[in-house]
């Protein structure tokens, strides 16, 4: 039996599903031009592998699980305007105004078909290539990188609005800039990759490089680990002009032997739920529209798990290191750095987090 978007007789492309994508490793600074890289900007969204076949598109996602039935405009998408035998590989992502929004994209993925159909209307995705794996009957996964590139870029004469293609540089100076200025659109950073690159699937033979700041937050509960009576992740807050404390995130990355000490360390300020600033959650968590972002929010992302946490009282602050921003949390887990003893939680607010500067993704695009 086919799964949806398959073609009647199955796939003949010379590259078919599923393709884990190849991926990237992280290092800290955009690298120097040597002579064998190129750059681009990295995407936030959802990585995606696209196969047409004629009427037959298919949506794959990094863990090979389709998107299809998630973003029907996309598949009518990529049959007006990629050609009838292609294999790309790149981004899906949401954008608002002049920049993209990952909460938006999120929303996305909805088990009801009604809802899917009614998001695809106000939220359309869109969709930014950036590798050519296969078009017509061409395998490209082992021709270099450059090569793929080329031919990625001549398939894009009668591309429109919804299926765009990454801007690339060889320039390593531009690279750096655009790392300083495209995260103002929501971008992620910057990929590098080289030149003879050919496709890998699922290794890490490129480099990203991300943003990564700090902040002071408030430690104001912990959850236990999967493995038993230890710290799992820490719960983080921040306070709003207003005094109210705000569930941002949580910072979970500790050895075993830390999540023991943790649980001694944290054992001082156990607290009961009714006297916290949190005492609320459950309720707030169901809202339609919290007045105050707090844990335990069940999410399609988090149905069945055990969303409960351990109070504590909100005095201690603990700096943390982030990348950026998703509206008022932390985009992603952040990293543990270090006790601050000499800070107050009442002056861990949001008015020490760095903005980056507005950047209109039109500009991105038309590069």
């Amino acid at each position: 039996m086919t799964s949806p978007g398959t073609p009647p007789g199955g796939w003949s492309l010379p590259v078919a599903p599923p393709v884990a994508p190849m991926l990237a490793r992280s290092v800290e600074a955009v690298p120097p031009q040597d002579g064998t890289l190129l750059y681009e900007p990295k995407w936030d969204g959802f990585r995606c592998v696209v196969f047409r076949e004629g009427d037959a598109v298919h949506l794959g996602s990094r863990n090979e699980r389709p998107f299809t039935r998630y973003f029907p405009e996309l598949v009518a998408a990529v049959r007006a305007e990629l050609p009838s035998r292609v294999v790309v590989d790149g981004e899906i992502v949401v954008r608002r105004g002049g920049a993209l929004d990952f909460e938006a994209l999120q929303q996305r993925i909805h088990p009801a078909a009604s809802r899917v159909r009614l998001l695809a209307e106000s939220t359309p995705a869109s969709f930014i290539a950036f590798d050519l794996l296969a078009v017509g009957d061409e395998d490209l996964m082992r021709r270099p990188f450059a090569e793929r590139r080329a031919r990625l870029e001549s398939i894009f004469g009668g591309a429109g609005d919804a299926v765009r293609l990454t801007p690339v540089t060889g320039d390593h100076r531009l690279a750096v800039e655009w790392f300083d200025a495209f995260e103002g659109a929501g971008l992620d950073g910057v990929v590098v990759k080289a030149r003879d690159l050919p496709y890998t699937p699922d290794r890490r033979v490129m480099l990203k490089v991300k943003h990564e700041r700090t902040a002071d937050v408030v430690v104001a509960g912990y959850r236990e680990h999967k493995t038993g009576p230890v710290v799992g992740s820490l719960l983080l807050g921040l306070y709003d002009d207003a005094g109210r404390l705000h569930h941002v995130g949580v910072a979970a990355s500790f050895p075993m032997r830390r999540r023991a000490e943790l649980i001694e360390e944290l054992e001082p300020y156990l607290t009961d739920l009714a006297s916290h600033p949190w005492g609320s959650w459950q309720a707030q968590a169901t809202a339609e529209r919290p007045e105050q972002r707090m844990p335990g929010a069940v999410t399609r992302w988090s149905s069945g798990r055990d969303l409960s946490f351990i109070p504590l009282r909100p005095e201690l602050v603990v700096e943390v290191a982030y990348d950026r921003m998703e509206g008022d949390r932390f985009r992603h887990t952040a990293q543990f750095r270090r006790w601050r003893r000499d800070r107050t939680p009442e002056s861990c607010t949001y008015r020490q987090l760095d903005r980056p500067v507005s950047y209109d993704l039109d500009d991105i695009l038309a590069r």
